[in-house]
């Protein structure tokens, strides 16, 4: 295999040799590149796991505690690096555990695939033990899934399911290999995929288009841009940051765009959403061009879609056809990559300041600050705030780490006060919301970025989702550092019974085990802090460790996250407490 891979390393098609289907699967993945995948072996897939077991010199599997772990970690690599990351799983309930992670992948853009065993042919749709129409399953979930049930179909399809995933608007894909299609014999070759018949992932941008939106940004007296992960996705950061210095624009951005632009960049104005900046949702209803570049107009974005910027006209750059008008109506839809597009408008932008307009976002600042920053990184009361734990990891690590935060209070924090000078610094589960995904996550994005630190950030509840993934870091020694943020509730749950439910806090709150013990379990280093005086001193130290390190801190109780735009309310409805 050396041979014929250093003969091919950088040929689009192989020369044919007779191998079985288990060993062609790992053919495909070293001919896309793959070094890295993450999974958990049965019966269906175990025919690929011997051909894994004879090829460890070239390809390292990390044996996850679950299969959601392991395509979370595939997640995290995949978003750390931007290649593809990949998940293997047997049939029925291995299968089925790989689902949460295909849904994440699929609303959060990511790519990503997963190959699944399955029964015999003959068998299938007998319920054979451990079958599961996966198929059936996953298509709602999955950029494009298929069943092999004959050896010679893996070359091909396999470099489909790379070539779908990675292009255009990434997604995940699921590839099902029937048990004797991995014990039958091909002759193997192998050829890339570089398009599919009636497939257009990157639509051609429309030269009138970006005239118009052009004609309409030079001619904007309050603009405003947000962009989201299509600016990271397309690699247009430089060209991002080129069009606002250039139109003087202020910026905003989605949670998963943070990160695309310096966070200390004077004209990068902060989040829009539910838990968002004030400045930039106040002004999004009084912008007269709004520019979206790479987002998809969310509910959490937009909130109340019959009052959300009405007065403005609309310029939606987007890859994705689907998007456009879906939510929001564009009064010029640019699509194509934001990489071309950006590059094929700033020529046609004209300079520009837009001070008198860039007041009103610093006045709408000293407002949100005085109302909530201020108390929130320097509390006088004496529980500790999530925001203060964050913005020391920030400033101890120079604002180089990447973070990756669960879902909850603690992510929209983590989101807030996060400071990044780096793009693909920023990991979180965003349209799913997925409670556990940051442990797994952050393995994976550790194995993507070796050269970085990589901080979990994550709540007492999500924590305990996942926390097998513990073993996971133990058996790899992977250096990650974990931080549990442990208010003993539910705390997004809590805050909305609290603020909509009168208080009632039906099953939120959190009887907790010894986190410290676990941790140590598994031989991690593992501490846990109570006190401010401690935080400066235990941060630095967690940060100084080559090793993965375990920090639970515990903060207030009953602290809310604030901005807050209610759920069904205008954008301008936030409330600032």
């Amino acid at each position: 295999m050396e041979t014929l891979k250093e003969k091919n390393k950088d040929a689009k098609k192989t020369t044919a040799m007779k191998v079985s289907g288990a060993e062609a699967i790992i053919h495909c993945l070293l001919a896309e590149g793959v070094d890295i995948l993450y999974g958990y072996p049965g019966g269906a897939i175990m025919p690929v796991y011997d051909e894994l077991y004879k090829f460890q010199d070239k390809l390292t599997h990390i044996l996850t505690r679950h299969e959601q772990g392991a395509t979370h970690a595939a997640q995290g690599f995949a978003r750390v690096t931007g290649r593809v990351g990949v998940a293997m799983a047997t049939s029925g309930p291995g299968a089925t555990n790989l689902v949460t992670g295909l849904a994440d992948a699929q609303i959060d853009s990511t790519p990503m695939v997963c190959i699944t065993g399955q029964v015999t042919r003959h068998l299938l749709g007998s319920d054979a033990f451990q079958e599961t129409d996966i198929i059936g399953i996953s298509t709602p979930v999955t950029k494009w899934n298929y069943q092999i049930t004959k050896a010679e179909e893996i070359p091909e399809i396999l470099a489909k399911a790379f070539y779908i995933a990675r292009s255009g608007r990434p997604g995940p894909v699921l590839v099902d290999i029937t048990k004797n299609a991995q014990f039958d014999e091909l002759d193997f070759s192998y050829e890339h995929c570089t398009g599919i018949r009636s497939y257009n992932p990157v639509p051609k941008p429309n030269t009138e288009a970006i005239d118009a939106a052009a004609k309409l940004i030079n001619e904007a007296k309050k603009p405003m841009i947000v962009f989201g992960q299509g600016v990271i996705l397309g690699q247009a950061e430089d060209e991002l940051k080129e069009l606002i210095e250039k139109s003087g624009i202020p910026a905003a951005w989605t949670i998963l765009g943070l990160s695309a632009l310096d966070s200390d960049h004077p004209l990068n104005v902060g989040m829009v959403g539910m838990h968002g900046n004030y400045a930039p949702n106040m002004l999004t209803n009084e912008c007269d061009v709004l520019i979206a570049i790479g987002m998809r107009f969310d509910d959490r974005v937009t909130g109340n879609l019959d009052t959300y910027a009405k007065q403005a006209k609309v310029i939606h750059f987007e890859i994705d056809p689907a998007e456009i008008n879906k939510n929001v109506t564009a009064d010029v839809a640019v699509l194509g990559n934001s990489k071309e597009t950006l590059g094929m408008i700033l020529p046609k932008i004209k300079e520009n300041k837009h001070e008198a307009w860039h007041n009103e976002f610093k006045k709408r600042y000293k407002i949100e600050f005085d109302a909530v920053i201020k108390d929130e990184l320097h509390p006088t009361k004496e529980g500790m705030t999530m925001a203060e734990v964050i913005n020391e990891i920030n400033t101890a690590s120079g604002h180089k780490a990447v973070i990756v935060s669960d879902v909850g209070q603690h992510q929209m924090i983590a989101c807030r006060y996060s400071k990044f000078k780096q793009s693909k610094s920023n990991i979180t589960s965003g349209g799913l919301g997925t409670m556990g995904f940051a442990l797994p996550a952050a393995i994976g994005a550790k194995m993507g970025a070796m050269d970085r630190e990589v901080v979990a950030i994550i709540g007492d509840g999500g924590y305990q989702m996942t926390i097998q993934e513990l073993g996971t870091i133990f058996q790899n020694k992977t250096p990650v550092k974990i931080v549990v943020l442990n208010n003993e509730h539910l705390g997004m749950v809590r805050q909305w019974q609290e603020l909509f439910f009168e208080s009632r806090y039906a099953s939120t709150v959190m009887s907790n085990p010894n986190f410290v013990k676990i941790a140590e379990g598994y031989d991690i280093t593992a501490k846990k802090i109570t006190d401010r005086k401690d935080l400066k001193a235990t941060i630095a130290e967690m940060l100084a460790s080559k090793d993965a390190y375990f920090l639970e801190v515990r903060v207030e109780k009953e602290d809310n996250v604030f901005p807050m735009i209610p759920s069904g309310a205008s954008v301008s409805d936030i409330r600032l407490k």
